[in-house]
């Protein structure tokens, strides 16, 4: 790749009358250094590309001005004579630099300040092009891309359009619609371009006034014949819940193309009319990829996880979302198991995946506790000099605090902090997980020195983090601090957390009481953070009452039956669990067993109670057996009253044994080597013999165990958990 440069050299003996001399520059792209060599050929040097600011050349680079000396062959600083002349880029070359080489917002400010420089700031094709790098949500920046467009003193249609766009497609929904406003208001001509990312915003925030509103412009200004701005004023209708003008309007089109019947499935899907939306597919004359995707993702969605896949294996041609619509559909409905093997698939047939879904397959790694393959992912994301964006630092920072690593949380929290709440939001989260409550609070407050606005998510991790530690009236200040100084309006998972934080403490009349003054109906969530507070404290009467509210409210959830039959179990009610058990016999309600999971060199081994279908299940066995009999001889006694059938004591003890965690860990330590760390994944919380199990073995074997169960999660070392008890 070739380009040339101008500079000026002074001549002898002609009174230093300077004399133009062009040299070319070549290997400009894989060369720390430029080699310079004159017309002639007689002359050369090495110039290092750090040196340059600005050069322009036939490919379109520009750069502007040399700022250190031509390694012998030209010193500007010496003498102003003796300074590059660098001829001046034009707007067309900065536009092929933008789209071309721009790769991240500090080259584009680079570029940014040239452009103000050679004085082409309002130039609108130039503006434009950065504007839409600005505004793209994976590279960009919003704000500056607020920032350059507030600078223009007479925008063109495109930039209003890129700007509507790009806060659409940054999920800035409402700053979408009132840019459109303005440009109304400034008499700025909308056309075809400006409307579906209008109607988009209206989509995601379900502004049907609005979009009505704009549809009347469609109208006026005579765009009613443009196939992508009649299909996304189908979407529009269909995701406001409006199907019948959704209809109306596809029955207008004379023949409405593969898009148009898109999305008038998926408006079908969204408002869960499924069958209509399978008759739909059914008689499509074309049905393109995306048809296939949205028939996926709407199946996915109501958690018709068979369905959707059927569809997957009878595709003709798949493309990256078909992949990341199944994978993160499996992760929506808690499959993560299946959502890694189905990327472990993709890899096999050579596809690579595009940069969004590696958020859903991180998304399973913390689901199942996969933290090699997430460790795998991450080295794949260096490898591949793939950037490591807000939304996939996020990803990176969830999965390694669920997965039990937190000291890699923190790094990459370090490594990608910015100004945007997710990252701050998962490593907050993260800490109050792990039951680091001060730090979590240290974090947040961090956060807001730093001038990071907080969101309600964040608050809920705040809220978790004081409610694991103990730290009532830090938690309820931060609550009262919500809408007083941030303007935040408590939502039911923050009333759900503050009864959680008093039912955590034992003040169970004092949840209770807050329930009763909150300003909105109380949730089941709200009231079975209460019922199990009452299962902690065996408060057998409120947790009575509470209970028999919460089948009324919730009589398919298994969960609420199995919580009230355990108050009753502990509390040696036999005749009320046989009558628990028996409603949910009557209403067909099964309980959901327990199930530990365990990773190993990327293999994810499940074990559940009473299943024996692991290979190495007689070996399991047996060290088990080896394990509790050590337990005994350092005084271990198994706690027979977490078991809550009515059967004799020697079988509850039985039971106690085989508890799946306890199965998780026999398997590490048969297939790890001594001293080696065990992480382990359970879907219920942690009965509380196992947990005083888990901390003799811990002792006894000199091993760390890390077990995260259904609320947060438990590191046993030396006899100790991380969560001192208080769980």
């Amino acid at each position: 790749m070739q380009g040339y440069v101008r500079y000026c050299q002074p001549m002898r003996g002609q009174n230093n009358k300077q004399l133009i001399k062009t040299i070319a520059i070549i290997s400009l792209s894989r060369s720390p250094y430029l080699q310079i060599l004159h017309t002639g050929g007689a002359l050369r040097a090495f110039i290092p590309t750090s040196h340059l600011l600005c050069h322009t050349n036939s490919c379109g680079f520009a750069y502007s001005q040399m700022k250190m000396s031509v390694l012998g062959v030209v010193k500007p600083s010496t003498s102003p004579t003796k300074q590059a002349l660098i001829s001046t880029p034009t707007a067309h070359q900065f536009i092929t630099l933008l789209e071309s080489k721009c790769t991240s917002m500090n080259h584009l400010k680079q570029i940014h300040a040239q452009i103000t420089r050679h004085g082409l700031s309002q130039n609108n094709f130039l503006m434009a092009s950065l504007v839409k790098f600005c505004a793209e949500p994976t590279s960009g920046n919003l704000n500056y891309a607020r920032a350059v467009f507030n600078q223009l003193k007479d925008p063109h249609p495109f930039i209003w359009n890129t700007m509507i766009r790009g806060c659409s497609e940054n999920n800035a929904l409402e700053e979408a619609i009132l840019f459109y406003c303005t440009m109304v208001q400034e008499d700025v001509q909308p056309n075809n371009f400006t409307f579906p990312s209008v109607f988009k915003a209206c989509n995601g925030i379900k502004a049907l006034k609005e979009g009505e509103q704009v549809h009347t412009h469609v109208i006026k200004h005579g765009l009613m014949s443009y196939g992508h701005v009649h299909s996304s004023m189908i979407q529009m209708y269909g995701s406001c819940g409006q199907l019948p003008n959704a209809r109306r309007l596809f029955d207008r089109i004379h023949e409405p193309d593969v898009v148009s019947w898109n999305c008038l499935i998926d408006s079908h899907l969204k408002n869960g009319e499924l069958e209509e939306a399978k008759e739909l597919f059914q008689n499509m004359p074309f049905r393109s990829t995306g048809s296939w995707n949205a028939m996926i993702t709407g199946f996915m969605r109501y958690g018709l996880i068979d369905e959707a896949r059927d569809l997957f294996d009878e595709m003709p041609s798949r493309d990256e979302v078909s992949w990341s619509a199944m994978i993160d559909g499996y992760v929506q409905c808690g499959h993560g198991k299946e959502a890694l093997m189905l990327f472990r698939e993709m890899m096999g047939r050579g596809i690579s995946p595009k940069k969004f879904v590696f958020s859903s397959v991180l998304a399973a790694c913390a689901q199942v506790g996969a933290v090699e393959e997430g460790r795998w992912i991450h080295a794949y994301l260096k490898k591949n000099s793939i950037q490591t964006d807000t939304i996939l630092g996020t990803s990176l920072i969830d999965m390694y605090a669920k997965c039990g690593c937190l000291d890699m949380a923190q790094k990459v929290f370090t490594e990608t902090r910015c100004q945007e709440v997710s990252p701050w939001n998962a490593m907050i989260g993260g800490l109050a997980m792990h039951g680091h409550g001060m730090d979590a609070i240290r974090h947040f407050s961090r956060m807001k020195r730093e001038k990071v606005r907080p969101d309600g998510i964040t608050f809920i991790g705040v809220l978790n983090a004081c409610a694991h530690g103990g730290l009532v009236e830090q938690g309820l200040q931060y609550f009262e601090s919500m809408k007083r100084e941030h303007n935040i309006q408590p939502m039911m998972e923050h009333y759900g957390c503050i009864v959680d934080l008093l039912g955590r403490a034992g003040l169970l009349a004092e949840a209770e009481e807050f329930i009763g003054s909150m300003p909105v109906e109380p949730s089941s969530g709200v009231w079975g953070a209460l019922l199990g507070a009452c299962r902690i404290h065996g408060n057998l009467e409120l947790g009575e009452r509470v209970g028999k509210l919460l089948l009324d409210l919730e009589p398919q959830n298994s969960g609420r039956y199995a919580l009230l039959s355990n108050i009753y179990a502990s509390a040696g009610r036999w005749d009320e669990v046989s009558d628990v058990r028996k409603l949910m016999k009557d209403r067909g309600i099964k309980t959901t067993p327990g199930c530990s999971i365990i990773d190993l060199d990327g293999v994810i081994h499940e074990f559940v109670m009473g299943d024996g279908m692991h290979p190495q299940m007689k070996e399991i066995h047996e060290m088990l057996k080896e394990i509790m009999e050590q337990l005994k001889m350092e005084g271990y006694v198994p706690n027979t009253k977490h078991v809550l059938f009515n059967i004799d004591e020697e079988d509850k003890e039985s039971a106690l044994c085989h508890h799946s965690e306890k199965l998780a860990i026999a398997f590490g330590f048969l297939s790890t080597a001594p001293g080696t760390p065990i992480r382990i994944v359970k879907n219920l919380r942690v009965c509380g013999d196992c947990h005083s199990a888990t901390k003799i073995i811990s002792r006894v074997y000199n091993r760390e165990l890390v077990v995260r169960d259904r609320v947060r999660y438990h590191h046993f070392k030396d006899g100790m958990c991380s969560c001192k008890d208080y769980w």
